[in-house]
């Protein structure tokens, strides 16, 4: 379910550049593993266990997505940005 819902939000956004463009950008911004508090909310054991194992190790912060979001935002009119993928170095 979600690896479906994640190509569908890529599958959407695609959708939306080529019909926006070139007046409205639409930049697919997709992020790894980033430290915040959704390992609190997991209540399935397994699932909760994963999670944690992946997310003890985050390097990406919430501040580093903003800077990647000011940096797709800051480019040339005349330059569109369609996807970008992003992930701590260690992730594989």
């Amino acid at each position: 379910m979600y690896a479906a819902t994640k190509w569908g939000l890529n599958g959407w956004s695609e959708s939306l550049r080529q019909e926006l463009l070139p007046d409205v950008r639409v930049t697919l911004i997709e992020p790894g593993v980033v430290a915040t508090e959704l390992p609190t909310h997991i209540t399935h054991a397994q699932t909760s266990a994963a999670v944690n194992d992946a997310y003890s190790q985050a390097t990406v912060t919430a501040g580093d997505i903003a800077e990647v979001i000011v940096f797709a935002l800051s480019r040339p009119r005349h330059l569109a940005i369609n996807e970008i993928l992003l992930r701590p170095a260690t992730q594989v």
